[in-house]
């Protein structure tokens, strides 16, 4: 039998009625009506799991955990540091899960499967996989972001996707390679059981050490799999867009395996071969030849429906497609599949043939909401648009109408945009969503007219501005639109959700990027990673001889638009309306303290930095810095956006945070670079006791 660790009792109730954090003894030897009473109070709260990258399956970032509430909030200290420097760690993005009594995490390019002391932070085993040029050519070493987990057969089982894109499952108990799954590799090192060769069921020419040929294409992986009903479901990563110069690839294809045996179980083709739903929005047999539309994010999956839910990003080169006319489906979309079959249910494309770089990089939200009287379970997807797409994630019908509008067309010749682009009439933009005169700074009208001449050269304007080439007939340096490719939300800023309530809180940052393009033959002489043989006619300009300088500044050092730089929105999914906006921390004092705004005012602009989040049953929690650049962590009011508390904290968190109770200690985990740092009531002192 295979049971992933998904939430105790009916996910379709609110989660006051559904407590999520029932103790495992006590599920072992209470009958159901004295359990229910043992689990009502919070104080009974002894053991509660964070089993999922965010959080759950449904990826709320939420834990029903009390113990730490805004009024205890300031007694929070340092219980503990796990130091990822022997594993070469540096970029902080995975989040631990914790299951059964243990902390899993990955860490460093070589993505070692660690497990942890919840107590302590001791190591208690770890876990590499063989050396191989793969993983040393991936660009995603260390951002592996997290495990799976499920059990087999009563035993806990750990599984994660490596850079070098094989599947591997693991005895949570020893870190062992789990008997019985997958098929020996036949490369040095490797064990003979409990590894999977992913590249051989994507179908393209591989060798088991040096990969795929880089005439062909490129694969590697950034998330960890899911496991939904006895099914690992596996996405994957392909070369950065901005880096690419040729335009042969492979696809980014849907994985799914058997979490008992390894088994191959089916692939869902992200671009669609002939007779496929979708085919047709690939032009000049651009699917023959080109590919990415990569799954990167995370996953998210509802084990009642048996789905689960892929989150894209554009077809190869970011910036150009004028090789793959077409609205080349399943580009930067997101696409609900059955987990048995890798059957697509529904899906919506966020954008048509992007080019701008709009990939989605954080996991959808699943929660259940209440629709004009209608219970509903949704699903939730954050951009770097900062458009909010909700839909029933049953269906696929959004939960408010979304509309195709007209957006300007490409001057490059041989590029066809397509006409419109999808827009949600509800929720509106949670932040900046292109930009006019009437959104750059105006703390005084010389820093307006400044603003105004630094873009001068620029071509900027509504959100789907299109990308420009650098001999271009406006005779403008580029394109800058806004949101940009770093900004709105991105990776470090994932979602948060509140099951009980059904609101979403999105952090987001407005920053807009500035790009020009080159003859790709020019370009092609700096890029040195490129895969592909053949050279596109246009692309970024990022490495090119001759790239044109970088993005428009404000001569002052400040930011070209106005404030905040950086915001948490909470939208209420019920009703599609915006309910509170905060800034993120406070105005760094380099803003404050900047001799153009001297004798100025300027309030509260935000750091400009997204916010890793998690929601509790009192509270919103986020990481962020105050003025002097301290980092802090902030309790806020999840109805109203007023903060409750603060605290200092050693270092700054990066990605996300988790929480979980083990023996009756809360504990919050920030991502904090290399290292894991533990905050409790108690702080060192419940683990002392605890020895």
């Amino acid at each position: 039998m295979i049971k992933e660790h998904v939430r105790s009792g009916d996910s379709r109730l609110p989660a006051r009625n559904r407590w999520q954090s029932l103790t495992r003894a006590l599920t072992k030897v209470l009958p159901l009506g004295l359990l229910v009473a043992a689990t009502t109070s919070v104080q009974a709260q002894d053991t509660v799991e964070w089993t999922h990258l965010g959080g759950d399956v449904h990826h709320t970032r939420y834990t029903p955990a009390n113990n730490i509430t805004p009024e205890n909030f300031s007694e929070l200290k340092e219980a503990w540091v796990w130091d990822g420097a022997s594993f070469a760690a540096a970029s902080g993005r995975s989040t631990p899960s914790y299951v059964d009594g243990k902390l899993f995490t990955v860490a460093g390019p070589r993505r070692h499967v660690i497990a942890m002391d919840p107590e302590s932070g001791e190591t208690l085993w770890s876990y590499r996989e063989p050396n191989t040029f793969r993983w040393e050519y991936s660009m995603r070493q260390d951002y592996g972001k997290g495990v799976a987990y499920a059990e087999v057969d009563g035993k806990g089982v750990v599984y994660i996707i490596s850079p070098a894109f094989f599947l591997t499952a693991l005895d949570a108990d020893t870190g062992a390679p789990l008997e019985g799954f997958g098929n020996p590799v036949p490369i040095e090192g490797f064990a003979q059981t409990g590894v999977v060769d992913m590249l051989a069921d994507l179908g393209h020419e591989f060798d088991p050490y040096y990969g795929v040929p880089k005439e062909v294409g490129y694969v590697t992986s950034s998330s960890p799999p899911i496991v939904v009903n006895g099914v690992v479901v596996v996405g994957n990563s392909a070369e950065q867009g901005y880096n690419q110069s040729r335009m042969e690839n492979i696809p980014g294809d849907i994985l799914a395996y058997d979490a008992k045996t390894g088994d191959f179980k089916w692939k869902f083709n992200v671009i669609p071969q002939p007779g496929e739903f979708g085919h047709e929005t690939w032009e000049n047999d651009a699917w023959q030849y080109t590919g990415d539309v990569s799954p990167w994010a995370p996953l998210s999956a509802d084990p009642e429906l048996g789905l689960v839910y892929v989150a894209t990003n554009p077809p190869t080169v970011d910036y150009y497609g004028g090789f793959r006319p077409g609205n080349t489906l399943f580009g930067t979309s997101l696409i609900a599949l059955d987990a048995q079959t890798g059957e697509r249910r529904w899906h919506f494309q966020f954008v048509h043939h992007d080019v701008w770089n709009y990939d989605i990089p954080t996991a959808p939200v699943l929660l259940d909401v209440t629709v004009n009287g209608e219970r509903i379970p949704a699903v939730a997807q954050a951009t770097k648009q900062t458009l909010l797409f909700a839909f029933n994630r049953e269906t696929g019908e959004p939960l408010w109408p979304i509309e195709e509008r007209p957006v300007p067309a490409s001057l490059i010749p041989g590029e066809k945009l397509s006409p419109t682009q999808p827009f949600p009439t509800k929720p509106a933009p949670y932040d900046l969503a292109g930009i006019t005169e009437d959104d750059l700074i105006d703390f005084t009208p010389e820093l307006r007219q400044q603003a105004i001449a630094a873009l001068a050269d620029w071509e900027y304007g509504p959100l789907y501005n299109p990308p420009l080439h650098r001999d271009n007939p406006l005779g403008k340096r580029g394109s800058y639109w806004c949101p940009g490719d770093g900004g709105g939300s991105n990776i470090t800023g994932p979602a948060a959700g509140d099951p009980e309530t059904g609101i979403i809180y999105l952090t987001s940052q407005s920053a807009c990027a500035a790009h020009t393009l080159v003859p790709g033959d020019e370009a092609d002489l700096r890029y040195m990673t490129d895969a592909g043989t053949t050279t596109t006619g246009v692309t970024p300009a990022q490495y090119a001889n001759g790239a044109g300088g970088g993005a428009p500044r404000h001569p002052s050092g400040l930011p070209l638009m106005k404030p905040p730089y950086s915001r948490i929105t909470a939208i209420d999914l019920n009703t599609g309306e915006h309910l509170w906006m905060i800034p993120i921390g406070e105005t760094p004092d380099r803003i404050k303290n900047n001799p153009a705004l001297a004798g100025i005012d300027v309030g509260n602009t935000g750091t400009g930095a997204q916010a890793p989040m998690m929601v509790t049953p009192s509270m919103l929690v986020y990481a962020g810095d105050v003025s002097d650049g301290t980092p802090h962590l902030f309790a806020i009011d999840k109805a109203t956006g007023r903060e409750l508390a603060r605290i200092p904290v050693s270092a700054a968190s990066r990605y996300g945070m988790m929480s979980y109770v083990h023996k009756g200690e809360q504990y919050i985990i920030l991502q904090t670079g290399p290292k894991l740092t533990a905050m409790s009531l108690h702080g060192p002192r419940a683990t002392a006791a605890a020895h």
